[in-house]
C-alpha cells in the first residue's frame, strides 16, 4: 500500500512549487520534463493539491532530482520555528550560552554547511536544467 496521507499543515502542492521556484524551474520546463501529456496549466493545477499520488510524487520528485520525502515533509511552519529556536536576542544569550550541552556555533555552523551544500546542489540542478532547455531548443 503506498501511503499518500499527509501530516496536517503539509501540502504537497506548495512544496513542489517551493522546490521548482528554488531552482529556477519555471512551469512549463517542468510539464515539459514530466511528458507529452503535461503541460503549465497541469502543473498549476497540481500545486494547488494537497495531495499528489505516489506514483505521480516519485515521478515528480525524481525530475526534480530531490527525495520524495522532501516534497513529503516539508512544513513551513516547522522551518519557521526552527530558525526562531536558533535565534536569540541579546536579553537571552547570556543564559542561553551558559554551560550549553552542545555548543551553538557548531550547531550554526552545521546549518550553514548544510545550506551551501543544498544550495550548489541546486546550482547544479538548474545547470543541468538549463543544458536540458537549450538542447529542446536546438531540436525545435
Amino acid at each position: 500500500m503506498t501511503n499518500t496521507a499527509t501530516p496536517k499543515n503539509i501540502h504537497q502542492g506548495r512544496n513542489v512549487k517551493r522546490f521548482r521556484e528554488m531552482m529556477g524551474i519555471k512551469q512549463d520546463a517542468l510539464a515539459a520534463d514530466l511528458g507529452d501529456d503535461w503541460n503549465q496549466q497541469k502543473i498549476s493545477l497540481l500545486e494547488q493539491k494537497e495531495t499528489i499520488d505516489a506514483p505521480l510524487l516519485a515521478k515528480i520528485s525524481n525530475t526534480l532530482k530531490i527525495p520524495v520525502e522532501a516534497i513529503q515533509n516539508f512544513d513551513e511552519q516547522s522551518a519557521v520555528n526552527i530558525i526562531a529556536q536558533t535565534i536569540n536576542n541579546h536579553d537571552q544569550s547570556a543564559s542561553v550560552f551558559y554551560n550549553p550541552v552542545f555548543n551553538p556555533l557548531d550547531e550554526i555552523k552545521k546549518l550553514h554547511e548544510e545550506k551551501i551544500a543544498l544550495y550548489e546542489r541546486m546550482l547544479k540542478e538548474k545547470e543541468e536544467m538549463m543544458g536540458r532547455l537549450e538542447r529542446l531548443i536546438e531540436k525545435k
